[in-house]
């Protein structure tokens, strides 16, 4: 047993996390991304939000700041919202508790996929919000 480690956590994504070195990225996605057949490294967090899964990751994880934006979302698709998903307000809230002033990019949903690909792992969740897809790009220890 570890102290100060948030239980969503599992053995299992802690070592991706710690294996993870600067530059890394890794996606959480919602129920509906095909976590597992973008990355040959998928964790399962099933029964977690997305939102949580984030706040317990940028607990122990430092983000990058040697580029603009370290978070990336996937882009709503035209004609699909009225306005941005409600869940990214949840996203800036968690990045200003855990990392003030970080800025967030969007990307088109295909080249996002692209993206999940190349990452070092994805996280699939129970999140129900639609555009709940974010990679989190890491940093280093300060």
């Amino acid at each position: 047993m570890l102290k100060n480690i948030p239980d969503i956590l599992s053995p299992e994504l802690l070592k991706v996390l710690a294996e993870m070195g600067h530059g890394d990225e890794i996606v959480i996605g919602d129920c509906n991304f095909p976590a597992a057949s973008m990355n040959a490294c998928c964790v399962r967090c099933n029964g977690h939000r997305a939102t949580d899964v984030v706040d317990a990751i940028l607990e122990l994880f430092p983000l990058d700041t040697f580029v603009d934006a370290p978070v990336t979302l996937m882009e709503v698709q035209p004609g699909k919202l009225e306005g941005d998903p409600p869940i990214w307000k949840e996203f800036e809230a968690l990045l200003d508790k855990h990392q003030p002033g970080t800025k967030m990019d969007k990307i088109d949903r295909f080249d996002f996929y692209e993206r999940a690909k190349k990452a070092y792992a994805t996280v699939a969740t129970s999140e129900k919000a639609l555009y709940a897809c974010i990679i989190l790009k890491k940093g280093v220890l300060i």
